[in-house]
């Protein structure tokens, strides 16, 4: 009897369907169509740069040595940028009427440096508890949070990367995370809010993490099996189990778009930020980097890679990536390294001097990182020390090829090369003029443009930037 009545009710909700349908069919329009709710679409730009560039003057740098950052070299050369491009560039330009003519007498021009892995404004410097915002520890996998939204201006780390060349840097989630969150790309530019900073038109990045990290902070205490992984084969699981998430996703808003375009009256999806993210991914519109020591864990990425279709921008960090360089460029994959920063853990362990130039010499795209608030301001050492232990063992590297590690391959890597990363025509004019040889120990950044404009002036104390968290708090030989 039990079994009748639900049979009953069902028979009377499919009647009352019935009703309902031939109430919605009245609706039609002429051609059969049902009326339609407005389509629903996802604004991907919500937060949107009013990054405006400084004001600048038509400037001609004559009698310098320039790295292009191509791989040419001009010896006593000349540069001339106004509107905040590239405008000439030779071994002789003249100065147009009114152009402030900056005699290099020798010393050295290069493009800008970027810096493809920095926590500045996130984990300022100085720092303190109250501004530790790098982190989203909790769930291994935030790909809903975006470090522009942890990024503090007044961070004067911003200043002194300036004062060491630096034009733009990306700033990324930390490591914790299996999948960290977005990254943001900055012009290294003074601003009320990250959004006057941000880099027109950059992609965004995401935050990934290999091995140890995302082990430690999930595999230890209380945390429950849910939270964790706690190996490395759960990691891979977890980032798999996150790709597929990703994809049902994707189909769910495809076939929305589909039912929709067919007439169909539909509602959208519920909204998922961290799925929003690893779509955009999925889509080709935000670029990985990945944070990877070892050469296996980075075979199995590039595993994980094919069978989720994506691609990888880079691997940060790369100790071993001298192991597998053939591998990363026949990948199109990146490494973003250091020079001789290893050992200080395990998975750090088995790195060499030689990693920057191996994989160079590989036909791979290496970038010099930074990863901290200090060696940003001299990146130019860092690559320095590089090309010299590559040179010693016979690589035969020049200056001019070396710069690339600096300018145009991290420029590659973030997806802004088309703008900036190197010194040609009409690209934006993000230019450091050198006291010397910026692969030696003494060199300095004279000044340094971004767009133009002077950020950074060594010998004009009104052109050195100072942020107002440093008023009233000078330090040993400063002045403010």
């Amino acid at each position: 009897m039990k079994n009748y009545k639900v049979r009953m009710g069902a028979i009377a909700r499919s009647a009352a369907s019935v009703l309902v349908l031939g109430t919605v069919l009245a609706a039609c329009g002429p051609e059969g169509t049902t009326e339609q709710g407005a389509f629903v679409e996802i604004n991907k730009d919500p937060y949107p740069s009013s990054y405006t560039p400084l004001p600048s003057e038509t400037t001609l740098i004559t009698g310098a040595n320039i790295l292009d950052g191509k791989g040419g070299m001009i010896e006593g050369g000349s540069i001339l940028l106004e509107n905040g491009k590239v405008k000439a560039i030779g071994a002789s330009v003249e100065a147009p009427a009114g152009a402030r003519v900056i005699e290099a007498n020798g010393r050295w021009v290069t493009p800008g440096i970027i810096d493809v892995h920095s926590h500045l404004g996130v984990y300022p410097s100085p720092g303190t508890g109250s501004h530790s915002d790098g982190n989203e520890i909790g769930e291994p996998v935030t790909a809903g949070v975006w470090a522009e939204h942890s990024v503090w201006p007044q961070d004067p780390g911003f200043g002194r990367a300036a004062a060491g060349g630096v034009t733009a840097l990306q700033i990324l989630p930390g490591s914790a995370n299996l999948i960290g969150g977005r990254s943001v790309t900055l012009k290294n530019v003074p601003g009320r809010v990250a959004q006057d900073m941000k880099f027109p038109g950059a992609p965004y990045g995401l935050k990934m993490a290999c091995g140890e990290n995302p082990k430690r902070v999930y595999g230890r205490g209380n945390n429950p099996v849910s939270k964790r992984p706690s190996t490395r084969m759960g990691n891979v699981h977890g980032y798999r189990q996150a790709w597929s998430d990703a994809e049902a996703y994707k189909r769910e808003w495809d076939k929305y778009e589909r039912d929709y375009k067919a007439g169909k009256d539909v509602l959208p999806p519920k909204r998922n930020h961290r799925m929003e993210t690893l779509v955009g991914v999925l889509d080709g519109e935000i670029k990985v980097h990945m944070h990877c020591y070892r050469a296996d864990d980075m075979g199995t990425m590039l595993d994980l890679m094919k069978e989720f279709n994506y691609q990888i921008a880079s691997f940060q960090h790369g100790v071993e990536a001298y192991k597998i360089a053939d591998r990363l460029a026949e990948n199109n994959v990146c490494g973003a390294l250091w020079a001789d920063w290893y050992g200080f853990k395990m998975e750090a362990y088995d790195g060499i001097r030689e990693n920057i130039p191996f994989m160079h010499k590989a036909g791979a795209c290496a970038i010099v990182h930074s990863d901290d608030a200090g060696g940003i301001q001299r990146l130019n050492q860092e690559a320095a020390k590089a090309l010299a232990d590559g040179n010693k063992v016979g690589l035969n590297i020049s200056k001019a090829d070396a710069w690339q590690w600096l300018s145009l391959n991290p420029a590659k890597s973030l997806g802004i090369d088309n703008v900036t990363g190197t010194l040609e025509v009409g690209k934006n004019a993000d230019v450091v003029l050198w006291s010397a040889d910026p692969f030696s120990v003494y060199a300095k950044a004279d000044i340094t443009f971004v767009d133009g404009a002077v950020v950074h002036d060594r010998s004009d104390a009104s052109k050195r930037r100072v942020s107002d968290f440093e008023l009233g708090m000078p330090g040993e030989g400063d002045v403010k």
